[in-house]
C-alpha cells in the first residue's frame, strides 16, 4: 500500500507541543504530544524553557510524526505573545517570556494588536542580553531549529505592532527597545516558504498563531457561532457580522469572508482548572445541584474582558455542607461563567458552541461549559486544532492547495454536548452571583 501524501502541523502551547500529520481530506494519520513545563519563578512571571520547549520538544514532535510517512510540508503554530534572546545557533540565552509576564506589562492591552507588550518583552531582553544573536519569538525559534532559519510569517509579527508595521519591522521602536533590525526574525509574507526541514525535502511555512490554526478548521463560521478554545488559556470568540467595537473585549477579523470574531483570551482555563483540580482531586459522590459555592477564577490575573493583572482567584458562598466535589464542579462552572460573561458584554445572540483543544478531553469541562452558557456544544473531531489548522496551511505552502479559504473542508465534529435542564436554573441564579461578586471586585 502506497504510503499517504501529509503534511505536518507542530503546535507549541503553554504546557506541550502537540503536532499531527494530515492527508489531503483532513484525516490525521498520526499525531505526537510532547510535555514541558511553564516556569513561574514568581506570581508575575510567565516564561518557558527555550532549548525544551521551543527547540527539542519541536524537533521531537516532528519526528514522531513524520516517521514513515511521505511529508511534503510542515508548519509550526504557537501561543503569542512570546519573545526570547537566543544565541546565532538559537539557543536560549534568557528564558521564553509568554504572554501575560510581567517584563510585558503596560498600562494599555485592549487592542490585541497594539498592547505593546511584546515591545516591552523586547526592552527586558536587550537589557539581559544586548549581545544575542536574535530576539525571537516561539515560532522562529522552532522554525530555526528545524531549518536552520529564523523566521516568522506575517500573522505573528502583526502582534508585534508597534514593533511591526505591517510590512516591516520598525527601526525606531527597535531601537527605543534596545535592539537592532538584524537581531529581530525575518519575516515571511503569506504562505511563502522559510526553507526546507533540514535533511529532508519537506518545505518548511513561516509559521502562525494557534488561535488563528483553531479558526481555520473548526468549523465556525456562521453568525451565531461561539469557537470556545479550552487550553491553558480560554479563548471565546463569537462570529458576527459587523465590526464593533465593545469595552473590555477584543474584535478581530475572522477567516471565514465577511464576518468578525469578538471576544478575546482568560486566565479561567487549564491554568486555573489544572491548578484548582490538582488541589481537589477526583473526589466521588453526588453534588447538590443547588448547593455550589462561586469561585472568581482569576488565579493570575484577567485578560478579557477585565484587562487587571493583579486580579486574584476567591472562593465564594463555601461553608461546612461543601465537599471537594462540590469544590470541583465550582471550578468548572467558573470557567463556563467567564465564557457567558464575554458573550453578554458582546450582546451576542448565540446559536451554538464549538468547542475545541485539550480540554474537550474533559466531559466535565465541556458539560459545564453547556449549563453555564445554555448553549448545545460541538466537540471538534480533531482537538489539536491549532496543530490541524498549521498542517492545511502548510499544504498552501507546499503548493498543494491554492490557498488557506478552503480549511473549512477538514472541520469535522465528535460529539454533541446538550445544556442538563437540572443544572440550568440553579447554574443561572450563580452565574448572576459571580457577575455580582466581579462587579464587587471593580469590574
Amino acid at each position: 500500500m502506497p504510503t499517504p501524501e501529509v503534511t505536518v502541523g507542530v503546535d507549541i502551547g503553554t504546557t506541550s507541543v502537540k503536532a499531527v500529520a494530515a492527508d489531503g481530506d483532513g484525516n490525521v494519520v498520526a499525531r505526537a504530544r510532547v510535555r514541558h513545563p511553564i516556569g513561574i519563578p514568581t506570581a508575575e512571571r510567565f516564561e518557558h524553557d527555550i532549548d525544551r520547549a521551543w527547540r527539542r520538544n519541536v524537533r521531537r514532535a516532528f519526528r514522531e510524526v513524520s516517521r514513515d510517512l511521505d511529508v511534503r510540508g510542515a508548519n509550526v503554530a504557537a501561543m503569542v505573545p512570546s519573545l526570547g534572546a537566543v544565541d546565532a545557533k538559537g539557543r536560549a540565552l534568557t528564558p521564553g517570556l509568554l504572554y501575560g509576564d510581567e517584563r510585558g506589562r503596560t498600562d494599555g492591552g485592549l487592542d490585541p494588536a497594539a498592547s505593546g507588550e511584546l515591545v516591552e518583552f523586547l526592552r527586558w531582553l536587550a537589557a539581559e542580553a544586548p549581545d544575542a544573536a536574535g530576539y525571537w519569538p516561539a515560532q522562529a525559534v522552532a522554525n530555526h531549529a528545524l531549518s536552520g532559519i529564523g523566521a516568522v510569517d506575517t500573522v505573528t509579527a502583526m502582534t508585534a505592532l508597534p514593533l511591526f508595521t505591517g510590512v516591516e519591522w520598525d527601526a525606531e521602536v527597535a531601537a527605543a527597545a534596545g535592539a537592532r533590525l538584524d537581531q529581530l526574525p525575518r519575516v515571511v509574507p503569506g504562505s511563502q516558504a522559510v526553507g526546507r526541514v533540514t535533511g529532508t525535502d519537506v518545505v518548511l511555512g513561516g509559521g502562525t498563531i494557534d488561535a488563528f490554526g483553531e479558526q481555520l478548521v473548526a468549523g465556525a463560521d456562521d453568525t451565531g457561532d461561539v469557537l470556545v478554545i479550552l487550553g491553558t488559556t480560554l479563548i471565546t470568540w463569537a462570529v458576527i457580522d459587523d465590526w464593533r467595537e465593545v469595552p473590555g473585549l477584543w474584535t478581530i477579523p475572522h477567516t471565514a469572508p465577511g464576518k468578525v470574531l469578538l471576544g478575546g483570551p482568560s486566565n479561567a482555563g487549564g491554568l486555573f482548572l489544572n491548578w484548582a483540580t490538582s488541589l481537589l482531586g477526583r473526589p466521588t459522590g453526588p453534588v447538590d445541584p443547588s448547593r455550589v459555592p462561586v469561585w472568581l477564577p482569576y488565579v493570575r490575573g484577567e485578560r478579557t474582558p477585565l484587562h487587571d493583572p493583579d486580579r486574584r482567584a476567591e472562593l465564594h458562598d463555601l461553608d461546612l455542607t461543601h465537599g471537594a466535589a462540590a469544590l470541583r464542579r465550582a471550578a468548572y462552572e467558573a470557567a463556563g461563567f467567564v465564557v457567558r460573561h464575554h458573550l453578554d458584554l458582546g450582546q451576542v445572540d448565540a446559536r451554538r458552541i464549538v468547542a475545541t483543544g485539550g480540554g474537550t478531553h474533559s466531559a466535565e469541562w465541556v458539560q459545564c461549559l453547556a449549563d453555564a452558557t445554555e448553549l448545545p456544544v460541538d466537540v471538534v473531531a480533531v482537538p489539536e486544532g491549532g496543530a490541524l489548522g498549521a498542517a492545511y496551511l502548510a499544504r498552501a505552502t507546499a503548493g498543494l492547495e491554492p490557498s488557506a479559504a478552503d480549511a473549512a473542508r477538514w472541520a469535522r465534529t465528535a460529539r454533541r454536548v446538550e445544556p442538563d435542564p437540572t443544572w440550568v436554573g440553579p447554574m443561572g441564579e450563580r452565574y448572576e452571583r459571580f457577575r455580582e461578586l466581579t462587579a464587587a471586585a471593580g469590574a
